[in-house]
């Protein structure tokens, strides 16, 4: 460790017991993620020794430790990824993800995401990854998603300010956040509102039915009615940001599933309503709505992006059906 860049921590009375990755993190500008490194990369000791993440402190000991910085991306530029820009300056880019497109690179999907993308433009850069995200070297700058075959607009951070900021105001439930989607049957208008958590038959669903979840809303507004009511365009406004929130909701509580929704569909769909979501082919879901206030700025900036030609074609169908 160099001694020219150590910084020192006298432990108190009360942190008696604790574990010193925990103390640490308690008393400096820093993550326990970030911390956790450190020790991980021998550069925290306690009363001279080098420090294991498990190690618990006692009152009067010293902390001896040497910072380090978040590491940065490890995505690849690639030119090749397709999306459009709505929006772009030094601290944010506003993007319309298309479906079929994977946010970040993740299992299965290391190249060839909205993130590779991004770092292939000039303006992009390589943002610090999120030192509260154990793998935010991989997704830089990335503070919401939508799955990969929901369409719609996102805002990426381009700077650790930024970043921060829109992940407070997605936290304080601030930023505007509305879908259009269709669905099988015809849900009412209604504020769903739920626990929410993985569910315990299948890994990849998310379900509501759980004793021990986090709380999810959904507003859901009913726009049109479709094939003789045997299908819907809906508003969905979010409150609360759960994986595969909007499409669990829709299943399970207004019991209307997403068309062409290959892991929450339904099996009760008409044969002419099947056969558009046969034609579609991904779930119909579309972020058409983003709003937030700018980092730097504090203008309200708001998005709007219709439907893209797949759903608008299914929707077409639909009302033909009608």
């Amino acid at each position: 460790m160099n001694k020219s860049l150590k910084k020192q921590l006298r432990v108190t009375a009360e942190q008696r017991k604790q574990r010193i990755d925990k103390v640490l993190a308690a008393s400096v500008d820093a993550s326990r993620t970030d911390v956790q490194r450190w020790l991980e990369q021998g550069r925290v000791t306690l009363d001279g020794q080098v420090a294991r993440r498990r190690d618990t402190v006692a009152p009067g000991q010293l902390i001896e430790y040497e910072a380090a910085p978040s590491p940065l991306s490890s995505a690849e530029p690639d030119s090749s990824v397709e999306f459009d820009v709505l929006f772009e300056d030094d601290s944010l880019v506003v993007v319309m993800k298309p479906a079929g497109l994977v946010v970040h690179p993740a299992r299965g999907h290391a190249t060839g995401t909205l993130v590779n993308g991004l770092l292939a433009r000039s303006g992009f850069g390589r943002p610090p990854a999120d030192p509260d995200d154990e793998e935010g070297y991989l997704r830089p700058g990335i503070v919401h998603r939508l799955d990969k075959d929901t369409s719609g607009l996102m805002v990426v951070a381009k700077t650790a300010i930024a970043r921060e900021s829109l992940k407070r105001q997605f936290g304080e439930r601030t930023v505007v956040r509305r879908y259009r989607a269709l669905t099988v049957g015809v849900p009412r208008s209604a504020r769903l509102e739920s626990l929410h958590g993985r569910s315990r038959t299948s890994r990849l669903r998310f379900t509501t039915a759980v004793s021990d979840g986090r709380h999810a809303i959904t507003n859901i507004k009913l726009i049109e009615r479709l094939a003789a009511g045997s299908a819907a365009l809906v508003e969905c406004r979010l409150e609360t940001g759960r994986t595969h929130q909007i499409r669990v909701h829709l299943l399970e509580l207004a019991e209307t599933p997403i068309l062409a929704d290959a892991l929450y569909g339904s099996s009760t769909a008409s044969e002419p309503v099947t056969a558009v979501a046969a034609e579609l082919g991904r779930q119909a879901l579309h972020a058409g709505v983003l709003g937030f206030e700018h980092p730097e700025s504090s203008e309200a900036l708001l998005f709007e992006s219709p439907l893209p030609e797949d759903m608008a074609a299914a929707l077409k169908a639909l009302r033909a059906l009608s």
